[in-house]
Formats: C-alpha cells, sequence, structure tokens
C-alpha cells in the first residue's frame, strides 16, 4: 500500500515537472515572434537588438550558475517553484518595457528566469526518474519543444490580430496557471545536502572540450533559430508576421516529435550512426532555409532541420557525462557549459553580422556548422554506453 502510494506521488511529479517544460518551452517559444515587433518598436537596430539578446543569455548563464548552489541548499522543488512563478512574468516584463535601458533590465531578468528554471526542471525531472526507476527526461524535453511550436504557432497570429501587449498578458497568464498548478505536484529529493567544496579545477582529458565544441556548434544552429528565424522571414522573405512566426514552430514541432521517438531510434541504431544521421537532415535543412526564395519553402526547411538536431544534443550530452577517467559530473558540467552557451550567447553575435549582412548567408554558415558535428560525430562513441540525458 505504502509503496503504491508512493509511485502514484511519483507519477503525478512525473506529469507536474512536463507540465512545467511544457509551459518552460511555451514562454520561450511566445518571444520569437515577439522579435520583430520588439525590433520596431523600439526603434533599434539590429545590432542593438544583438545586445539585448546578449544580456538575455547573460542572464540566464547567471542564474544558471548559482542554480545549483541554490538547490544543493533548498532542493530542486523549492528552487523550481522560484523560478518558474518568476518566470512566468518574464516576457510580460519585456513586452512593457518602453524604451532600450529597460529592455536590457527586463532581457536580463527574463533570461535569468528562464535559466534558472531550466536547471531546476531538468534537475526535478532527475529526481522523478530515480523514484520511477526508468527515463523521462527525453519526453520532458518533447513536452519543451512542444510548448515552443504551441508558442511560436499562435503567438504571430496573437500579435498580428491583437497586439503585442495582449499576446504576453495571455502568455503570461497561462504559463502562471501552469505551473501554478505543477509545483503543487512536484516531488522532492531526501533532505538536501550543501555540496562538497573541492579545489576547482578544468579536466585534463582533451577529448570532453571536443564533445562540448560538438554541443556549441549544435545549439548555436538551435538559437539561430529561436533568435533570427521570424526575423528573416518578414524582412527578407517578405512574410507577414503571422507566417514568420510559423518558422519557430515548425522547428520545433517536428523536434518535439522526434524527442518522443528519439529513445526507440536510438536504441536501434546505436548513438553514434543516430547522430552522424541526424546531422546531416539538420544541415541539409539549414542550408535551403538559407537558399530559399519563398517563406513557405524555409519553414519547411526549418522543420527538417528541427527533424535532425532533435536528438542530437541529448546524444552529444550522454557522450560527455560518460568520459572515460572523470566522474559524470564533471564532464557534463563541461558539455553543457559550452552547449548552452551556443544557445544563449551566441546567437547575439549573429545580429552583429547581419547587420552588415542578410540572414541567408548566416543560415548557410550554420548548415556548415553542422556538417562539422558530422565529422566529429565518432567521438559519441562514449554515449553507447548509457542513456543519453537531454538537453
Amino acid at each position: 500500500m505504502i509503496a503504491s502510494t508512493a509511485m502514484q506521488t511519483a507519477i503525478r511529479g512525473r506529469w507536474a515537472v512536463a507540465a512545467i517544460f511544457l509551459a518552460n518551452g511555451f514562454l520561450t517559444g511566445s518571444w520569437a515572434p515577439q522579435i520583430p515587433v520588439f525590433l520596431t518598436r523600439l526603434d533599434i537596430s539590429k545590432f542593438t537588438l544583438g545586445l539585448l539578446i546578449l544580456l538575455f543569455g547573460a542572464g540566464a548563464v547567471t542564474a544558471m550558475t548559482w542554480c545549483g548552489h541554490l538547490i544543493s541548499k533548498h532542493g530542486s522543488r523549492t528552487v523550481l517553484r522560484w523560478f518558474g512563478l518568476c518566470g512566468s512574468l518574464g516576457l510580460l516584463v519585456v513586452a512593457l518595457a518602453p524604451n532600450v535601458p529597460l529592455a536590457a533590465i527586463a532581457m536580463f531578468i527574463f533570461g535569468g528566469s528562464i535559466g534558472g528554471m531550466d536547471v531546476a526542471m531538468n534537475a526535478n525531472a532527475v529526481v522523478v526518474e530515480r523514484k520511477l526507476s526508468r527515463a523521462i527526461m527525453s519526453s520532458s524535453h518533447g513536452f519543451w519543444s512542444l510548448g515552443g511550436f504551441a508558442g511560436g504557432a499562435l503567438g504571430g497570429f496573437a500579435i498580428q490580430n491583437y497586439g503585442h501587449l495582449a499576446h504576453a498578458a495571455v502568455v503570461t497568464a497561462l504559463a502562471f496557471a501552469v505551473i501554478a498548478l505543477g509545483v503543487g505536484y512536484l516531488i522532492a529529493e531526501g533532505k538536501p545536502q550543501a555540496a562538497e567544496h573541492h579545489k576547482f579545477s578544468l579536466p585534463a582529458n582533451p577529448l570532453v572540450y571536443l564533445v562540448g565544441l560538438m554541443a556549441l556548434l549544435t545549439m548555436v544552429s538551435e538559437g539561430a533559430v529561436l533568435d533570427w528565424a521570424a526575423l528573416y522571414l518578414k524582412q527578407e522573405l517578405g512574410a507577414d508576421l503571422a507566417i514568420a512566426g510559423l518558422a519557430y514552430a515548425a522547428f520545433s514541432g517536428v523536434m518535439a516529435i522526434m524527442r518522443f521517438f528519439g529513445d526507440g531510434v536510438r536504441n536501434r541504431f546505436g548513438a553514434v550512426t543516430t547522430l552522424r544521421g541526424s546531422a546531416v537532415v539538420a544541415a541539409a535543412g539549414m542550408l535551403v532555409a538559407g537558399l530559399s526564395p519563398s517563406p513557405w519553402l524555409a519553414i519547411a526547411a526549418f522543420a527538417l532541420c528541427g527533424f535532425g538536431i532533435a536528438n542530437m544534443v541529448p546524444i552529444i550530452f550522454s557522450a560527455g557525462g560518460n568520459q572515460e577517467g572523470m566522474s559524470s559530473g564533471t564532464g557534463m558540467s563541461v558539455v553543457t557549459t559550452m552547449g548552452y552557451s551556443g544557445i544563449l550567447v551566441a546567437p547575439s553575435a549573429i545580429g552583429f553580422v547581419a547587420e552588415h549582412s542578410s540572414f541567408g548567408p548566416i543560415f548557410i554558415a550554420m548548415s556548415g556548422l553542422l556538417i562539422v558535428v558530422l565529422l566529429m560525430a565518432g567521438l559519441a562513441h562514449r554515449a553507447e554506453f548509457a542513456p543519453a540525458p537531454a538537453e
């Protein structure tokens, strides 16, 4: 009877954390169609927009750095409550910012809340896995991508028809409701223990940094689609705002489907083969998107890219966590830090380049980065020995 009750609690916790993954993805996806409005509303250049996106990344990295310490003291459930409820307000704060200085502060806060929420929800998903004695991480990230799909698909239509403030307010209300309901059912670790303090040292094995480079190159491409695809379709391919928002929606929607099925694909074909095939598909999609003469072809190409990228990062992270001669935590910390810097910080550089160029060549260059991952895929052989953590 006790065991049955514990299992029911764990199952409720599993769906609670899945709901928070969904809400986090919805908030992130809803930001993508806000970007073109953000640019014109503040009357800023692409260079300035790139700086503001950089602040989003700086906020996220700052929060991620502290989040592990907070979790060690208070537990993932408590930290997820804090960051989750604050994160639900982030998009509305950005949408209300009337000028560049306040927008800069808002972007830092928004990025910090989303980044801290990301670490805490992943940590809580690990707790659920231990309680259930089975993996749920891949499907949890499938819910994240599903939320991103919904946010991107509905955002452009809502902004075009009801305005950016109404859109941000509805997104905030929905996200807050889902998160507030979900945190009530999250499960907790045992009593959190403060982490022991050890002298900091970087791993000596150079292979872990090469695996981290693969994560970086892959997640740069993912960040490029999130932050710049809508603007690319609107400014260079002549799409209206509703259609432009579909670029990230198609990317994340296909990614969601593949993440729900990713474990089965990998179990059948192996980590290295799956990574190689995924990199080829992702590179092809990004290349076609960069060369596309029409918005609908570009949307289809971004969907193909999402099909490929979906399972690249989980495999790469798994390889990082299984490096020889170091703990899984040490390897994972290097690879995840390098990878997240790609999706959170590096895309801001695209804004600087786009100020003097167009987005088409940039997406073609992203295709080249994915080819580099293809050539390095053999380094992921360590992922064959354990299930892959998701991003």
